[in-house]
């Protein structure tokens, strides 16, 4: 049993890595499109290829869920910490956080329409719900780690999978950023300048 709480725990682990390695190649079409066309090759394969990274990435999202469901059946004894004697304390902490955070990645979802799973060069993101914040799928999705933590009752689990968030999300956004300044130039500047990354510039002043 502690063998295969460990091999879920790796696996866990390495998931995590090519998660956030996946999103970061499809995050990046319009900086790697600039690096081939440097070199001569054509970049239209890179848009393409993004496609594909972004559902690579979610398939190692969903591996990751499946690992941490499968600690409730396969913890590691010496991290096998409970958030509190009655599994619904963590239960009932979790869909208070799964709710609001399921919705918040629908409406990004739905804002973003195809981008969300294929990226374009002619797509531009400033409607809806973008219009507040410039990464809602990010602050419904990634905190959905902690909650399904929570409702496994893990203490552990939720400090660890919070740290993986801070960590996973500061490299995905840096590189995304960076890719959506080249791809719009001024007007995405513009952008940030009048909206916030994950919540919404109450404080922004009127011209």
């Amino acid at each position: 049993m502690i063998v295969i709480a460990w091999i879920n725990f790796i696996i866990f682990n390495l998931s995590a890595v090519f998660l956030t390695y996946f999103y970061i190649l499809s995050l990046t079409p319009t900086i790697r499109e600039e690096k081939a066309k440097k070199l001569g090759k054509s970049g239209e394969k890179i848009w393409k290829n993004a496609t594909i990274y972004r559902n690579l990435g979610g398939i190692f999202e969903f591996i990751m869920i499946f690992n941490l469901i499968l600690w409730i059946w396969f913890p590691i004894p010496t991290l096998d910490w409970k958030i509190h004697p009655n599994f619904l304390v963590g239960l009932i902490i979790g869909i208070a956080i799964l709710i609001p955070c399921g919705i918040l990645l629908f409406k990004g979802v739905k804002d973003a329409g195809s981008e969300t799973l294929k990226p374009s060069k002619e797509t531009e993101i400033f409607k809806g719900i973008y219009k507040y914040i410039r990464h809602p799928q990010t602050v419904g999705e990634y905190p959905m780690f902690v909650a399904v933590c929570f409702m496994i009752n893990s203490s552990f689990l939720v400090i660890y999978s919070s740290i993986f968030i801070v960590i996973s999300v500061l490299i995905t956004i840096h590189f995304e950023e960076k890719d959506l300044e080249k791809r719009f130039g001024e007007k995405y500047l513009e952008y940030k300048k009048r909206t916030g990354a994950f919540f919404p510039k109450f404080w922004k002043k009127n011209d």
